[in-house]
């Protein structure tokens, strides 16, 4: 396990990743559980965007979105993704890199209802990434799903959770003269065991 110590201890990676969002969310101004997600399309060009983790279970990461957006696509094809949580205030950062598998059970009925009535409208009104007349046209199928689901709509079929399985995660945090500490944990498989290495800055 090498030399580490303080912010580095333990002898679970999503305990540690708990530890650390939890302090972030006493620091960070804005959505500290925001995540860089990156998949890749079917010629192997990368995307990225920002989504929000709503969840660190006790060996995987969840987060949610809509089925048939671009980034559940590009999901669906690889089966793989990787995210980057940073945190300014603290100078760290969390990479994830792993198996994804989707979660679209009582899990993801239950955290949708929890979500706020415009949100989950919304859910109901976009047909994310596809190309969009005006933002009027967007505001016109908000009030007809609303007309139409009324104060309680169920969650859609195409938008639920994802879950990714880590094969790697890595936590730097950032250290004098670019002399940054690093740690990753890398296992064979989503049931393997961990194996941590320090690695240079």
């Amino acid at each position: 396990m090498g030399d580490r110590s303080g912010i580095f201890a333990g002898d679970d990676p999503f305990a540690i990743a708990r530890v650390w969002l939890a302090e972030a969310k006493r620091s960070e101004p804005n959505d500290p559980d925001a995540i860089a997600l990156a998949t890749v399309d079917a010629a192997g060009l990368p995307n990225v965007r920002m989504v929000l983790l709503k969840e660190i279970e006790e060996d995987a990461f969840v987060f949610y979105t809509n089925y048939e957006s671009v980034k559940a696509r590009e999901i669906a094809a690889a089966g793989r993704a990787a995210f980057v949580l940073h945190w300014k205030s603290l100078r760290r950062q969390i990479r994830v890199r792993g198996i994804v598998s989707r979660e679209e059970g009582p899990q993801a009925d239950a955290y949708f209802a929890s979500r706020s009535l415009k949100s989950r409208l919304g859910a109901w009104a976009s047909r994310q990434s596809q190309p969009l007349a005006s933002r009027a046209a967007l505001m016109a199928e908000v009030a007809r799903m609303t007309a139409q689901h009324g104060v309680a709509p169920a969650r859609p079929p195409y938008w639920g959770g994802f879950r990714l399985r880590p094969l790697e995660v890595e936590f730097w945090a950032d250290g004098p003269f670019r002399l940054h500490d690093r740690f990753r944990w890398q296992r064979q498989s989503v049931a393997g065991d961990w194996s941590v290495t320090r690695l240079s800055p």
